[in-house]
């Protein structure tokens, strides 16, 4: 199954910016864990700091045949209605995922903007809310 992680700002920093949070593993390393972990899909990665970067990797997974979407929007997560309106554009499942427990955090990462567009939504495993993403994928494309 083709797959595709889509990280929003700042999300380059992980295993350097507030490891308390986020943990000291950086994504490459951990993107090559859960590839080894899922070898019979083809998981693909992109990473932006822009809003519209981002939009356009929705719109480009589609037309690549993607199947599933995992997209940590990062800050844009509680204030992109465009990304909403992209989510809600193509025929892909997304999945929302947090590496933090944004619950936990300030009441401002408490409200997602693109949760309604989204088939679900996970939060505060660390980095396996990645691995638990796309596991959740999986399930909603075997239905």
């Amino acid at each position: 199954m083709l797959l595709q992680i889509v990280n929003g700002p700042n999300l380059a920093k992980i295993g350097r910016r507030e490891p308390e949070i986020y943990g000291n593993k950086s994504f490459d390393d951990y993107l090559l864990e859960l590839k080894s972990y899922m070898p019979g899909h083809d998981i693909r990665y992109y990473q932006s700091n822009h809003e519209g970067d981002l939009i356009d990797a929705l719109y480009n997974a589609q037309e690549d045949g993607v199947q599933g979407i995992v997209l940590n929007a990062g800050a844009y997560t509680h204030t992109s209605i465009a990304l909403l309106d992209a989510i809600k554009a193509i025929a892909i499942p997304v999945v929302e995922v947090h590496i933090s427990g944004v619950y936990g955090r300030e009441t401002f990462r408490h409200t997602s903007m693109i949760a309604p567009a989204c088939a679900g939504v996970i939060a505060g495993f660390g980095l396996d809310s990645y691995r638990l993403g796309i596991e959740a994928l999986l399930l909603k494309l075997s239905v």
